[in-house]
C-alpha cells in the first residue's frame, strides 16, 4: 500500500516538478493494478521499499531489518492513518465552515483553521476582567421559561427570531455585533436586544436603553449602531451616553430623569435575573431560532440559521 502513499504526496509534488510527475504516473498504475488484484508491474513499490530501507540501514540496522521484513503491515498502517486523518480534516473543515469551529457549534479543542480561537473567545461573566476562550455547554443554553418582552425588540412576528446577549463594555461583543446588525437588515428577523452589564458601572446603560425603548421602541437601535461603531464614546462616561441620546433625537435630560427611577432599576434587575436563566457564562451569545451560538462568528453562520 506504499504507492497509495507515493500517489498521493507525488500527485501534489507533481503539480511543481515532472520528475514527480512521472513518480505520480507510476503509482496510479501500480495503485490500480493492486486494486485490480495485479501485481504491480513498474516496480515502483520495491524501490520506495529499498530506499526507504537503505536509509534505516544507516542509522539503525535493526529498524531497518524489521522495516524491511514487515513493509507491507506498514504501508497499509501509514496509509489507513492518513486516510482517516484526512477524514477528520475534511469534518473539520465542514464544521469550521458551517459553525465557525472544527468542532461543531460551541465545541472546545484545537482548529487548525482558528489556531487563535477568535471564534470561540468570550468575555466571561464570572470574572469581569476576563477575556479568555471558554466553551459553554450547548444543552445549557435555552430560551425556554424567559420573559423576552422585557427587552427592547424591533420587527416583532418576524418569522425569524434572533436574541443578541451582549455588553457594551466588552470585545468580543462589539466584534460581533456587525454581523448580527447585518442579519436584521434582511426584513424577516424579530431583533431582540438584551444588555447584561458584565462590567457594574455599565449597568446605568441598561437603565438607559430601557427608557430608550419606552419612549420610542425603534430608536434603540440607532443607539446601539452609535455606542458599537464609535470607538471615541466611553461606556463607562454617563454624560457621553447621554449625548447618544441626544443625537437619535430624544431628550437627555428627560431620559436622564426616566433611567435613575426606582422603576427602571428595577426593571434592568429583572432583565439580568432573566438572562442568568438562559444559561449564558460569556457574551456575545446569540440565540438564532432558538440555538444557542456563543462567541464571534463569521456571519454566514449566523444565516445559516435562519429560516
Amino acid at each position: 500500500m506504499i504507492c497509495v502513499l507515493a500517489l498521493i504526496v507525488f500527485s501534489i509534488l507533481g503539480i511543481f516538478s515532472t520528475t514527480h510527475r512521472k513518480i505520480a504516473l507510476e503509482a496510479f498504475d501500480c495503485v490500480f493494478r493492486r486494486v485490480t488484484l495485479r501485481k504491480c508491474e513498474s516496480g515502483l513499490d520495491e524501490r520506495l521499499k529499498s530506499q526507504i530501507t537503505g536509509k534505516l540501514m544507516k542509522k539503525n540496522p535493526a529498524i531497518a531489518k524489521f522495516t524491511f521484513h514487515n513493509f507491507e503491515l506498514i504501508s497499509w498502517f501509514f496509509t489507513i492513518l492518513f486516510i482517516v486523518s484526512l477524514i477528520y480534516t475534511g469534518i473539520g473543515g465542514y464544521n469550521y465552515y458551517i459553525y465557525g469551529n472544527c468542532n461543531g457549534l460551541n465545541g472546545s479543542g484545537f482548529c487548525i483553521f482558528d489556531p487563535l480561537g477568535s471564534n470561540s473567545k468570550i468575555t466571561s461573566i464570572q470574572n469581569e476582567d476576563s477575556c479568555s476562550v471558554e466553551t459553554p455547554n450547548q444543552k445549557d443554553l435555552t430560551l425556554s421559561n424567559i420573559n423576552l418582552s422585557l427587552f427592547p425588540e424591533y420587527n416583532k412576528n418576524a418569522k425569524n427570531e434572533v436574541v443578541f446577549i451582549g455588553c457594551y463594555a466588552c470585545e468580543y461583543t462589539r466584534e460581533t455585533y456587525p454581523s448580527i446588525r447585518k442579519l436584521t437588515m434582511r426584513g424577516d428577523v424579530n431583533f431582540i436586544f438584551a444588555h447584561l452589564p458584565i462590567k457594574e458601572n455599565t449597568r446605568f446603560i441598561s437603565n438607559i436603553l430601557n427608557c430608550i425603548n419606552e419612549v420610542d421602541g425603534k430608536k434603540f437601535m440607532e443607539f446601539n449602531d452609535i455606542i458599537f461603531s464609535t470607538d471615541s464614546i466611553s461606556v463607562q462616561n454617563e454624560e457621553q451616553i447621554l449625548n447618544v441620546v441626544e443625537e437619535i433625537g430624544l431628550d437627555k435630560k428627560a431620559i436622564k430623569q426616566c433611567s435613575h427611577s426606582e422603576r427602571i432599576q428595577n426593571i434592568t434587575q429583572r432583565q439580568i435575573i432573566e438572562i442568568q436563566k438562559t444559561g449564558i457564562y460569556g457574551t456575545p451569545t446569540v440565540f438564532i431560532n432558538g440555538i444557542g451560538v456563543v462567541g464571534p462568528k463569521p456571519y454566514r453562520v449566523y444565516k445559516r440559521l435562519l429560516k
